[in-house]
């Protein structure tokens, strides 16, 4: 899928409001908005364009000709100056980009019926060009050392005029049709090249391509696509000129018209798309972005026309987007990070209206950032979540009081909160007992007291009851998970046995984490938040199987790369696999000092492995491992995060986002942690904060998350980052002698003032390499 959602990019806009708008411009056609609005040399410059006469965009006369000729020949309908599409004879009118309409309107020409292609003139031959890239690279020299630009303006005027000239000079063979999703047939060397140039070139030659690309958007309005017209499409998307603003309404039609297409059309252009290069790749993502954050926060509002104009910029951009968000999943490893998608600037706009519109008319033709969520960050989605929270911990509580007020008791203020009380000694016990015994307060405020200690929990004690929870939980003695030391990280245990309740309150600990905005310091692997996706709603049939996804052999490698090596060899090996290795579709596993054997299909232990099935016993051998065996345990533990994070907004998440909300991020930044540091007893420029800042910027990565191990209890970073961490560094008073102390609780770092830097950097490795265990009674 290209998206969560498949809401269309112009649903605002309806056929009325086109209507409306051609009437207007005809009794203002000089007053609309321009096509493409007329910037200054200086506001061109500052695009990106080579900085040339001041008078390079002084009038767009030529385009406004151009486009006069285009309107008298085909029926003198609309206003020269904006880019809307004739009414041609026998063509189509502009669709609505509603995803049903589309549909029906705008087949390819691949899908239609035999019937209707007969009124369809044939497509014309393409012009033939010869020119090489040699050729090309040829008359810029001579261009550049002559002055004499008249050659290198020739062609781009003659290669951007209509579709099928931009085919006939970048098609690889114009006597091929290449119409396999594999092959987009894209001289992809020559198009480099050519737009590498471009920018280097006088301001005619740069507004000539522009000219042509106005002139080939309304030619190619008028009927189905070929794909000769996807490959212009896909060519005319890597135009560097676009990254100016003065470029945009040429820009937003070019994304308009992409964004109207079939969905047949879209995986061709899906397909094609993940084939270019990483750098032209990111490229074309950083422009999409920026003519979005642009269009919500213009630095000069007056360029673009008023947003109840063009509404549908935004959603197209998105939409085109999508596709590549798309191609780039198809890929493995991906072309460019998930995080490339990212775009900050919605950090700042009203992401609950954005949730809650999504909410209330879900993919819906109504446009909302959320049907489209690798365009939202991480940070901007623990925003949404938090708040959702907060929310429904504040309908929960207020149900509460209601209650005890219907029921004439008295109020209680502890009535507002999920209060957990618990011995330190039966500490699993306990919490499992009190979760089990308060499901309904789950999703209130959680507030922490260990029975027999004065404290007030504002935060320290709730941190501290996940800490040692956690820590006993992941125990190996304990028996409910395994620690593999080549991958070091956690995996379920698949020993059998009659409750798996202690799951589910691993579970309900992640998913309290989560809701409370506490980050945990657990080691399993990526596989295991891309279960807990699957499903991200919790179905409503409590006989659908739940924490199952597809696993491949790399999901394996994260966990066990010992044995998903061995298995990685099998499909390799270029011998007799039946007869050297004299393996069937079987398993063996030790429960409790018992071999037992699993069949991994029906009547598995007759069947042998061979060069021809082995494939097939490697997938099965890793769903038995990774999905099968360790169904019940995992099943209970999705229940639990579920019971505590069910909420509409896990739907925007992606797998690795899960993991990032409740381990933190992995990425240190120490000069952040520098910055943000709070001291007490201390002064920032003390000697002894001097020496520790010069001491821990120069320790190794592997150093450095120690140092954040031993001071907050996780060598990983909240999402906000380390500024969310409120790390403090307080004055020790006792001998220096004595090594660091850390209250991780409190994510602080008690300090005494050492000597000089060598003894403070010796005792600080000291304490922060042997720091296992809590020095508590």
């Amino acid at each position: 899928e290209l998206s969560q959602g498949s809401a269309a990019p112009s649903a605002e806009e309806g056929g009325e409001e086109e209507e409306e708008e051609e009437e207007r411009e005809k009794e203002k056609e000089k007053e609309g908005e321009k096509l493409p609005p007329i910037p200054s040399a200086s506001t061109a410059a500052a695009g990106g364009l080579e900085e040339g006469a001041k008078n390079q965009f002084s009038t767009f006369s030529n385009f406004i000709t151009t486009i006069n000729q285009k309107k008298e020949g085909i029926g003198n309908r609309n206003s020269p100056t904006q880019l809307v599409i004739p009414n041609v004879k026998n063509g189509r009118d502009l669709p609505p980009l509603c995803l049903d309409v589309r549909q029906k309107q705008r087949m390819s020409m691949d899908t239609l019926p035999q019937e209707l292609k007969a009124p369809i003139p044939p497509e014309p031959s393409l012009p033939v060009r010869t020119k090489t890239v040699k050729d090309f690279q040829d008359d810029m020299e001579k261009s550049k050392a002559s002055g004499d630009w008249k050659a290198v303006h020739n062609f781009y005027s003659t290669t951007f005029d209509s579709f099928l000239e931009i085919n006939a000079a970048f098609k690889k063979d114009t006597n091929s049709p290449f119409n396999t999703i594999e092959d987009s047939g894209i001289d992809a060397k020559f198009v480099n090249v050519v737009y590498d140039a471009l920018l280097n070139t006088p301001q005619d030659v740069q507004k000539s391509v522009l000219k042509g690309i106005i002139n080939g958007l309304l030619q190619e309005w008028t009927g189905p696509r070929t794909k000769d017209d996807l490959r212009a499409y896909c060519i005319l998307l890597q135009n560097p000129q676009f990254s100016n603003t003065s470029t945009y309404v040429i820009y937003a039609h070019l994304l308009r018209q992409i964004a109207a297409l079939t969905e047949a059309d879209h995986h061709f252009l899906v397909h094609w798309s993940k084939k270019i290069s990483q750098k032209r790749f990111k490229q074309v993502v950083d422009r999409l972005l920026q003519f979005i954050s642009l269009r919500l926060f213009p630095a000069k509002p007056e360029e673009f026309p008023p947003m109840v104009k063009c509404t549908w910029w935004i959603p197209s951009a998105t939409k085109v987007l999508a596709l590549f968000n798309a191609a780039n999943s198809l890929i493995s490893p991906p072309i460019i990070s998930y995080t490339d998608f990212y775009n900050s600037t919605l950090d700042h706009i009203d992401l609950m209206e954005e949730y809650h519109n999504w909410q209330c008319y879900g993919n819906s033709h109504r446009f909302s950032f959320c049907q489209y969520p690798f365009i939202i960050s991480i940070a901007a989605k623990k925003v949404i979540i938090q708040r959702d929270s907060e929310q429904q911990m504040i309908s929960i509580a207020r149900q509460s009081l209601v209650d005890k007020v219907s029921r004439r008791q008295k109020p209680d203020m502890n009535m507002l909160f999920l209060n957990v009380k618990v011995r330190r000694t039966h500490l699993v016990s306990d919490s499992l007992d009190e979760l089990a015994r308060k499901k309904a307060d789950l999703k209130k405020k959680l507030k922490v007291t260990f029975v027999g200690e004065a404290g007030l929990d504002m935060g320290g004690l709730t941190k501290e009851w996940f800490l040692l929870l956690i820590r006993q939980i992941f125990h190996p003695d304990y028996g409910m998970f395994t620690y593999h030391k080549d991958s070091q990280c956690h995996w379920f245990s698949s020993f059998k046995c009659d409750n798996y309740s202690e799951f589910r309150l691993v579970g309900a600990l992640m998913g309290l984490a989560v809701y409370n905005s506490i980050t945990l310091d657990i080691r399993f692997p990526p596989c295991c938040y891309k279960k807990l996706l699957s499903p991200p709603i919790v179905p409503c049939d409590h006989n659908t199987l739940v924490g199952i996804c597809g696993v491949t052999l790399d999901d394996l490698f994260q966990i066990m790369p010992e044995l998903a090596h061995g298995l990685s060899e099998l499909l390799s090996y270029e011998g007799n696999v039946e007869e050297d290795f004299y393996s069937t579709f079987q398993v063996f596993q030790e429960e409790f000092g018992v071999i037992k054997s699993y069949n991994l299909k029906p009547n598995g232990d007759k069947i042998p492995v061979t060069n021809r099935n082995r494939k097939e016993y490697v997938q099965l051998y890793v769903d038995f491992l990774l999905n099968r065996s360790i169904y019940k345990q995992f099943a209970a533990f999705y229940y639990g995060f579920h019971s505590v994070c069910a909420s509409y907004a896990l739907l925007l998440l992606r797998p690795e986002e899960v993991e990032i909300l409740v381990c933190g991020s992995p990425e240190l930044d120490m000069s952040a942690l520098q910055r943000s540091t709070q001291y007490e007893g201390y002064q920032k420029t003390d000697l002894t904060i001097r020496y520790f800042w010069d001491v821990v910027l120069g320790f190794s990565l592997d150093l450095q998350k120690k140092l954040l191990h031993f001071a907050t209890g996780s060598d990983r970073v909240p999402v906000g980052g380390m500024a969310d961490l409120n790390f403090k560094i307080s004055r020790s008073e006792t001998s220096t002698n004595w090594l660091p102390v850390a209250h991780t609780c409190f994510n602080q770092l008690c300090l005494p003032p050492y000597k000089n830097k060598k003894e403070l950097k010796q005792k600080l490795i000291i304490g922060i390499s042997n720091a296992e265990g809590f020095g508590l009674e």
